[in-house]
């Protein structure tokens, strides 16, 4: 696992953290979750986010690692499609067969990199004999450049939405407004591929492509996760929780006057304005079910931040947890992130189960850490690619309002896809 802050690049994060030899890992298969220890595997069909809860034991806190964002803990990734677990959605679409719904693992040691102080801290709470902790060692003091490993496109791109498709799509959501059954839906497209061999070289391009603070490699048996969101889900530090949601976008421009030009359209849009705003309030209501009564607050309302390849609004959401709750009841309270839902979330989901006609999987799912000395950190898994299966697939999508036009919105899709787009050309060239 690399949780990749996108420093060295233009992705802006501080931290890197790297993990290998968990401990422990569950996966999430629809009802049943498998808890592998190193010599010991069992079956459960109780709820995943308490089977991780029991892995993580009672908070330790860290004193020797007082500033450090990570010590030990899970890291892995929580599936769209794991609400259903949480939540009565009626959702109609089978889920993912490539993908587990939940895949963590609990590791007791991590190698940390600090790009501002430029030093690496070796961290753990397990035994110094770990043969994790002699691996990421052994990176820290020697590190080598990554094999090569072969990969290669074997086969043409597929989309699950063309532009006919997407039409008719659209004017569903706008009949879906206009009846009062929502305000704002997260409505996607899918592409796919057939490939061969391993993606950590394809991950480099990416980050080279797009650089981003919530980045991420994660590589578990049969999947390879290569992911460049710009995007915080939900942290928690010392009881304190945050969460950033973007809603609102507008490209880059390589002639700087055009390209501020572009950031100051997105700022005075009331159009993305509004949908940020639908967003700030459903995330409001999630955090209220796990933070004290009055401590919600939004101490930052569209604010414009600037990636590789677009200008985002973002707003913050933050909160206090509630005696008694943690970071874990956060999560289940917020799944998945309203950001790429719609408002009101359970209504939004059940019209993109109906039109998308496909479960997410990892698409706006998250991926996280949580340590045992209970911080947390997570994004939304957007500007997301998973390879599973000999398949290599990558979603993009955008809120639709009342007011959304047809063809801003199917070119916004395209814009939000152009980094993975240009990975795969420049994968298929390479070929």
């Amino acid at each position: 696992m690399w949780l990749d802050s996108g420093a060295g690049g233009r992705g802006g994060g501080r931290w890197d953290i790297i993990c290998a030899g968990p401990r422990v890992t569950l996966t999430t298969w629809g009802t049943v979750t498998e808890v592998r220890a190193r010599y010991r595997r069992r079956r459960s069909t109780a709820d995943p986010l308490e089977l991780l809860r029991a892995q993580l034991g009672p908070v330790r806190p860290h004193t020797d690692a007082e500033g450090l964002p990570f010590v030990g803990g899970a890291v892995g990734w929580i599936g769209y499609d794991l609400a259903r677990r949480f939540e009565r959605l009626g959702l109609r679409t089978r889920l993912d067969r490539l993908l587990p719904e939940l895949a963590v693992g609990i590791y007791d040691w991590a190698l940390l990199v600090d790009h501002a102080e430029q030093i690496s801290w070796l961290v753990g709470h397990g035994s110094r004999a770990d043969p994790a902790r002699a691996r990421l060692r052994a990176l820290a003091l020697r590190p080598r450049s990554a094999p090569a490993g072969g990969f290669q496109i074997i086969g043409p791109t597929r989309s699950s939405l063309d532009w006919a498709g997407y039409a008719r799509r659209f004017e569903q959501v706008q009949a879906y407004i206009e009846a009062g059954d929502c305000y704002q839906v997260n409505l996607a497209r899918r592409w796919s591929m057939p490939v061969i061999g391993d993606g950590w070289r394809a991950y480099l391009q990416l980050r080279d492509i797009n650089p981003a603070p919530f980045a991420a490699w994660m590589h578990v048996p049969g999947v390879r996760v290569l992911c460049a969101s710009p995007e915080r889900f939900l942290s928690v530090r010392d009881g304190q929780v945050e969460t950033c949601p973007i809603k609102g976008t507008r490209p880059r421009d390589p002639d700087p006057a055009r390209d501020r030009a572009l950031a100051a359209e997105l700022a005075a849009s009331a159009k993305d304005r509004a949908e940020n705003l639908m967003i700030v309030d459903l995330l409001r209501n999630d955090l209220g079910r796990s933070c004290r009564i009055g401590s919600v607050a939004v101490p930052r309302l569209f604010g414009i931040e600037t990636f590789a390849g677009l200008h985002h609004l973002v707003s913050t959401v933050t909160g206090r947890l509630d005696r008694g709750t943690d970071p874990l009841a956060l999560l289940r309270g917020c799944l998945p992130g309203g950001s790429i839902t719609g408002a009101p979330k359970i209504r939004a989901m059940q019209i993109i189960d109906d039109l998308e006609g496909e479960a997410r999987g990892i698409y706006c799912g998250n991926l996280f850490y949580l340590g045992y000395d209970g911080a947390m950190d997570s994004n939304i898994a957007i500007r997301t690619l998973s390879q599973a299966a000999g398949v290599l697939r990558w979603h993009a999508g955008g809120g639709l309002v009342a007011d959304s036009r047809l063809d801003s919105e199917w070119a916004e899709i395209g814009i939000k896809a152009q980094a993975m787009h240009q990975l795969v050309g420049e994968l298929f060239r390479r070929g």
